[in-house]
């Protein structure tokens, strides 16, 4: 028979604490009148109130926010046709899922008490063997259990939310497109949020068709989801406006639209670095929006930062900015650095006061280069040494890239590649660059 589910309270009935006063639901129907609640004793001070329905319709009515077990008749009837000797207490079950639920049968129905168990009563008694003193521990067991029971549940949908949570940041994350480039690349990304994959700062790395290979990185002020979320919107604009031919103040003017049309406050900003390298490797056009200047390492001299001067404000800052496009000579081999701010402003020193600040990245990046570092290693020995500087984990967001080239092992292989016989072609070689 259809009976109201009640009302659920904040706290289900199955986090009643120790010691506290419990509320026990019987739900039988004895034609007899010979069945009755044997009396439970008091234990460690806790006393166990009993309330009694004759049917699942009394019950529906009784079944109230304080009641924090239910004892269950399985012989009761249900109302209707079915077969199913358990149909009670799945009906039970569906109208109180957060309480815990003992079943009581006969003897001989040994089996079915177990199915009870299997199906989600918490415990089960024989109606011959009933005490007062069974009963009081049987109800604090159930309680206990489904409080566990609840635990868990609640477990397990935390850490399925975490995997799927960090599966969809994972995939948010860049995938370079450097596709047929010279050009090696690598890159560190640590989010300061906590337990989290993804932050406020972004990178990405395209070659459009004619060779030009586009490198950016950015920064949204704040650590939070929303500032991870916005970031990853404006990292996708990004690669899409570059792959449709914008550079420059052009591009940057755009993303600046992005921003502000999908920001939640205008004083959020976003600070970033444009790079785009000409097809032969030899120069680049930079652009600042408010960020700091990439490093760049030549063969024989020492690492030093780009100029800087001629850089425009943060992204969202003023509604009619410009961005400036400077022509930066790279030369023949080397390597770029761009990184976030979260790299250079650790502390460091034995007082702690002082930040590591450009000077100082630059002559650890010194320092590592004189160590033959390279690639993946410098950065992971660069973010590595930041850390160990600060004194602990990082609380901002650290976000570096590096592309190299080496124009002696570009001549080696371009001498390695098979030559074409005369009247046929070789179709080119792609090589997609490490990461």
């Amino acid at each position: 028979m259809p009976v109201t589910e009640p009302q659920r309270r904040a706290t289900p009935a199955a986090d009643a604490t120790y010691g506290a006063d419990l509320t026990l639901l019987v739900i039988e129907a004895d034609p007899t009148g010979t069945f009755g609640v044997p009396e439970l004793p008091s234990a460690a001070g806790t006393r166990v109130r009993v309330r009694t329905a004759r049917n699942l319709t009394e019950a529906g009515r009784l079944l109230t926010d304080d009641v924090d077990c239910i004892l269950l008749d399985l012989a009761l009837p249900t109302g209707s046709d079915e077969a199913d000797g358990l149909a009670t207490l799945k009906h039970v079950l569906r109208i109180a899922p957060h309480h815990a639920v003992l079943a009581l049968t006969a003897e001989d129905d040994a089996e079915l008490a177990a199915e009870a168990v299997r199906v989600g009563a918490q415990d089960y008694l024989f109606r011959g063997e009933l005490d007062g003193r069974l009963l009081s521990r049987a109800i604090r067991y159930a309680v206990e259990r489904k409080r566990a029971d609840i635990a868990q549940h609640q477990l397990t949908e935390s850490r399925l939310r975490a995997q799927e949570n960090a599966r969809l940041e994972r995939g948010l994350l860049p995938t370079p497109l450097l596709q047929g480039s010279d050009l090696s690349f690598a890159s560190r990304y640590r989010p300061g949020r906590s337990r989290a994959l993804l932050g406020g700062d972004f990178y990405d790395t395209v070659r459009t068709p004619d060779g030009t290979v586009h490198a950016m990185i950015g920064d949204v002020c704040g650590h939070g989801p929303d500032e991870a979320a916005l970031g990853v919107e404006l990292r996708i604009a990004w690669r899409a406006l570059t792959l449709a031919g914008l550079c420059g103040d052009q591009l940057l003017s755009t993303l600046q639209q992005v921003l502000e049309h999908e920001r939640e406050s205008e004083e959020i900003f976003a600070t970033l670095c444009t790079v785009d390298i000409s097809p032969d490797g030899r120069r680049a056009g930079l652009c600042l929006a408010g960020h700091p200047a990439p490093l760049i390492a030549r063969q024989g001299r020492a690492a030093h930062l780009l100029p800087y001067e001629d850089g425009g404000p943060a992204l969202g800052l003023l509604p009619r900015a410009r961005w400036p496009r400077r022509q930066v000579e790279l030369g023949g081999s080397w390597s770029l650095m761009m990184y976030t701010d979260g790299l250079i402003e650790g502390r460091v020193g034995p007082t702690g006061t002082q930040r590591l600040g450009q000077d100082g990245m630059v002559a650890m990046i010194n320092r590592q280069l004189d160590q033959g570092l390279r690639g993946e290693e410098l950065l992971e020995a660069a973010v590595t040494q930041v850390r160990e500087l600060n004194g602990g984990e990082l609380t901002d967001d650290v976000a570096v890239l590096l592309l190299d080239r080496d124009e002696e092992l570009i001549r080696r292989r371009g001498r390695s590649l098979p030559r074409p016989r005369s009247g046929s072609s070789t179709p080119a070689t792609t090589r997609r660059p490490p990461s």
